[in-house]
């Protein structure tokens, strides 16, 4: 499996040199925009909003994972050596986390509580209307902690798995597209009938890898010296948030680097020993070590197999 190493280390380097092309071609807002086709309750009878989720959900990861089974299974060798940094670079956004977290302190550092609101409110489902500076910051760095693993390690994780079966592109691809349904879907309100089937299937497809975060993420902050508060917050807060999963990462790096994750009513995880302004460039870090550290543990275990 020497190919599929040198495709997860061609593909993280392609991230980090180009990012995500703003394109509405790009394969996933393609996709966005078609499970936001047929992703609207007010379409079904109540009655049928269960069935026609499951079925609608489980045609969509077929048709977004197929062009990259074809590639992965008909394309010569070279043409698909080629070509597969680029198809796997399309299921994870890393660099783009980073961009994100950086637009809401940009706007905050304006000035512009609204502009900080409006940036963070690309990032978040929450009103954030009313939030403050530190709210705002919060909710940004949530989102770079739980995506962490659901839109770095995750697809890199089943391509990893499946890479040795000659189906990794075509597992990261079926992850991507299975996440985006829930980003989409996966809510307790008016979608909550039609979603029911793109949150349970996103639970399941995260379990392993938000865990193997929180777990790399001990590593990362043993070698810095902070495993015992990375550790115990671990222990005491993964549970706060809702979900099984998202409370992983972001227990690991509330407790690693010391600051606090709140969500107004909702939880708070982390010691807040400082602030995020102050603590922001750790976390930054932070989930650039842990990357790095599960993406060589990757590429080696690939190699072994090979």
């Amino acid at each position: 499996m020497v190919p599929a190493a040198l495709t997860l280390g061609a593909a993280l380097a392609l991230d980090r040199i180009v990012g995500d092309p703003h394109t509405p071609l790009h394969p996933v807002a393609l996709f966005g925009r078609f499970v936001g086709w047929w992703g609207r309750p007010s379409l079904y009878p109540a009655s049928l909003q269960r069935a026609a989720g499951g079925v609608l959900w489980a045609v969509s990861v077929v048709l977004f994972a197929l062009p990259f089974w074809c590639v992965e299974s008909f394309a010569p060798a070279l043409l698909l050596l080629v070509l597969s940094p680029f198809l796997l670079k399309a299921t994870f956004a890393w660099r783009s986390l980073e961009e994100h977290a950086g637009a809401v302190e940009a706007a905050l550092a304006s000035g512009s509580l609204d502009e900080g609101r409006r940036a963070a409110g690309m990032l978040v489902s929450r009103d954030t209307r009313t939030l403050s500076a530190e709210e705002i910051r919060s909710a940004a760095y949530e989102s770079v902690a739980e995506n962490l693993s659901d839109s770095v390690i995750a697809p890199l994780f089943w391509f990893a798995v499946f890479a040795p079966f000659g189906l990794g592109l075509t597992a990261a691809a079926a992850y991507r597209a299975v996440n985006c349904m829930d980003a989409m879907l996966g809510y307790t309100d008016e979608r909550a009938r039609l979603g029911w089937c793109a949150a349970r299937a996103d639970d399941i497809a995260n379990l392993l890898p938000s865990r193997i975060s929180g777990c790399v993420g001990l590593l990362y902050f043993g070698l810095k010296g902070r495993l015992l508060p990375a550790w115990r917050c671990l222990l005491e807060d993964r549970h706060k948030r809702p979900g099984f999963n998202g409370g992983w990462p972001m227990s690991v790096l509330a407790g690693g680097t010391g600051v606090r994750f709140a969500k107004r009513g909702v939880y708070q995880i982390g010691p807040g020993e400082k602030s995020l302004a102050a603590g922001g460039a750790d976390i930054i870090g932070s989930v650039r070590g842990i990357t790095l550290i599960f993406s060589v543990f990757a590429i080696i275990a690939l190699f072994l197999w090979a």
